[in-house]
Formats: structure tokens, sequence, C-alpha cells
């Protein structure tokens, strides 16, 4: 099968593979034996992977397949992670399996570091949700890595204080603003929530959400819509809320944030699953206080999330058992034992549907003791997420967020000129590699 470049990345995601063209790429069913790639002997495979414990993971798969061991290297995440595989991929020295955010496989098929392995993982599409499914395969049939953890979207809030102060819990935007600005009422010195500016994936995960499409592609070329009326939405809202001072304007993950939600100064925190541990290190001495609840809808009656972050498996190109490496990253991904132990060992909320309320997950996290159910209502939200459209410089777009809408944060204004930036640097970007943009 012909390598996806640059150029050919969106061509190749939308059109269908052929039959001779899967037939081309030729490998063993994941599920048989232990591969096609050991049946002349022992392989071994090295993954790149940042998330702690994975070693001890991959520990429980060499036990029981001899024939096929896998050495995990430990990595940085981010952007350093996605440089380092691109430079081997360059020079042929990729490893066999990779680690990789959502956001970032476009930029990694893009710089064809990663093989398509849908012949290999036929039949595991109906254990993640759609949202999340789509997010490996970019809506085509070409499958370039299984999801292995996610982080749907929830609103978080302090239930004692909403009682206190007579609040309801919001289901809608709208009645979202007006809690905001009952709260500022009722205690001017505390403030429901903070907009922040230090962390794109919330925008993004909120966008996305209500309905954007950032990067989407028709033939060969690429549309950039990070200004699309369903931002836009997103942007006026939270900008009119700093605007008119209903919420804080202070950036997250700092020692005054960290207070903020420790002394009840914040009451609520719009996040993704894993806010538990969070929460247990910026503000110990609330636990038990919190309650998770579905996010608000821009429409009454509407049921989506969005994401916050999340990975997946790859398997590069440069693998020379491509059977071998993808049906480890099907038993990493959907083997109970495997996801039980991703869980204990990594800490992961698994992107599997069926490991979100089992083993490990079964019970509520010990912060949120209050509320037995955390799990299992987490997991009727998992299914909601909305898909994601990602592009081949998500980075860029990232950091423009963070330095456009920063300035105007501060300012407490200027967020529909923050997003006009954001769009024209990222166009710029493609523009500079070498992509085809539409105007």
């Amino acid at each position: 099968m012909p390598h996806i470049t640059r150029r050919s990345l969106a061509a190749a995601t939308a059109v269908l593979l052929g039959a001779t063209a899967l037939t081309a790429c030729g490998s063993a069913d994941a599920g048989s034996g232990d591969g096609a790639d050991a049946a002349s002997g022992p392989v071994s495979l090295t993954y790149w992977a940042w998330a702690p414990g994975m070693d001890k993971v991959a520990a429980l798969w060499n036990a029981k397949h001899p024939d096929i061991k896998v050495t995990v290297q430990k990595q940085a995440s981010g952007d350093d992670l996605v440089t380092k595989i691109i430079t081997a991929a360059k020079a042929h020295k990729a490893p066999d399996l990779v680690q990789a955010e959502y956001q970032a496989l476009p930029t990694l098929v893009s710089n064809d570091a990663l093989a398509d392995i849908a012949q290999e993982v036929q039949g595991v599409k109906d254990k993640f949700a759609p949202g999340i499914w789509q997010q490996t395969t970019f809506g085509g049939e070409a499958v370039y890595a299984l999801p292995q953890d996610s982080g749907p979207l929830m609103f978080f809030y302090r239930e004692d204080l909403f009682k206190q102060y007579g609040l309801t819990v919001p289901t809608t935007w709208d009645e979202f603003a007006e809690t905001a600005r009952a709260v500022r009422k009722k205690a001017p010195k505390k403030a429901l929530t903070t907009f922040s500016a230090n962390d794109s994936g919330l925008f993004a995960g909120l966008s996305q959400q209500a309905g954007a499409k950032w990067w989407t592609f028709e033939g060969d070329t690429w549309k950039v819509g990070i200004d699309d009326a369903a931002t836009k939405k997103v942007t006026d809202f939270w900008g009119g809320l700093v605007a008119e001072g209903a919420i804080d304007n202070q950036p997250m993950y700092t020692p005054a944030w960290n207070k903020a939600l420790n002394t009840g100064e914040q009451l609520a925190w719009v996040s993704a699953v894993w806010a538990p541990g969070t929460l247990t290190t910026a503000a110990p001495d609330t636990k038990g206080k919190w309650a998770m609840a579905p996010l608000p809808q821009w429409n009454e009656g509407d049921n989506s999330t969005g994401s916050w972050g999340g990975s997946s498996t790859a398997v590069t190109t440069d693998s020379k058992h491509k059977a071998a490496a993808a049906q480890f990253a099907t038993w990493l991904n959907t083997d109970p034992e495997a996801l039980a132990a991703l869980v204990k060992e990594s800490g992961i909320y698994p992107a599997a549907t069926a490991a979100q309320t089992s083993g490990a997950l079964a019970k509520a996290p010990d912060y949120f003791a209050n509320q037995p159910d955390f799990y299992t209502r987490a997991a009727e939200i998992a299914k909601t997420t909305a898909p994601a459209a990602w592009g081949p410089n998500v980075n860029v777009a990232y950091t423009s967020f963070k330095d456009q809408f920063g300035k105007a944060a501060k300012a407490k204004s200027g967020f529909p000129e923050a997003l006009t930036a954001m769009q024209a640097a990222t166009v710029t970007d493609l523009d500079k590699q070498g992509f085809e943009v539409a105007n």
C-alpha cells in the first residue's frame, strides 16, 4: 500500500479502501494465534509510550505471548514525542508502536509515520464510542490507531456550596450563565468558574461539543474552520461572561487557582473525567464536597459532550511486524485484563466502553465517595462524545490560542479578534508547510 503523504492525506482518508488495496497490505487476523509475523520465529516489538506503568502492563502480555515480546521505552509526551516520532520515521528508525494523542494523529499520518491497520483490527470498532473511534479514522475506512483512553467533558461543582446559595445545577449553557451571575450577586468575592487560556484542549472540547469542525478536507484541499459558527458561539459565550465579570479570567493550574478551588472561591469546574485526580492535589480540603453532572447543553434536550485529552496506540510504517504490533495494540485496548491493568498501573480512563464501569472503575473515586454512581454516569456521558475534526497543525492552533486568548482574557475583551487571529495563524502555517488550503 502506498504511503500517505502530506498532500495526499485528505484524499487517502476520504476514499474508501478497496479490497485490492487491503489485500496488498496482507496480514493475519489480529485475533488469530500470534499473527503471521510470528510464524517464522519470535518477534520483538518496541513501544514508545509515556503513560506510567506501561511496562507492567506489557509484562502481562509478554508472559502469555512468548513469540511476541514487547519492550516499552518511556518517552516524554506532547509535541516533543510527536517531533521525535517524525524524526525517527524520516530516518526509518521509528519503533513498532507509539502512544499518540488523538489530535496528533493527522500530523503523524501526513508525515508517513503511521500505518493503516484496518485489515488487522477488524471487529473492534464497536468496542468504542463512535465519536472516539472517528478520531482514529478521520471518518474514512483507514484505521491509523486504536483508542486507548478518553477524556469526556463534564461539569464538576461544589455540592455543599450550591445548596448553601440555593443554586441549581445548570443543564443548558444559558442556565450556566445565569448561575454564574447568581453566584456573583449572592457572594461577590466568589465565582462560579474561570475562563482559562492556558489549556487549548478545553477550548477545543467545548467547541467540539458545539459542533465545530476546525479542520475538514475535500480532495487534496484542507479547509480551516476554527472561526466557524459553532466556535464563534463558544467564544462569544465565554468572552461575554468574562467581559461582564460574571466569571473569573485567571488561568488554571496555578497556586492561585488551586487556592480558589480549595477555599470555595471557585464553585465549579468544567473539566474531564480525570478531574478527581487533579482535585485531589489542588483542593485536598474539599474531598467529598464535589459532585459531577453532564456538561450543560446548547439546546435543551440535546445530549452531547466534547473531549479533553485522550490517546491512542498506533503502529508505525517502519514496523516490520505490522500484524504482531496490531495484535498487541488490540489486546492492550480491548482485553479485560489489559484494560484493568491500564486503569491500575497507568491511571487512565479507558476508551473501551466495556471497561468504563468494571474492575477498578466499578467503585467511585475516593475523592467522590459521596457520589457512588460516578463512573456509571461518566460512562453514559462518554457515549455521547461528539466527533472531533483534527488537522496536520494542531500544535500551531493551540499555541495561537494560548497567545491570543491569553491576552483577551487578561484584558477582558477582544475574544472575537483572538479567534480571528487563531484562524489566520493556522491557515498561514498550513500554507507554509505546502498543504493546499481553501480560502
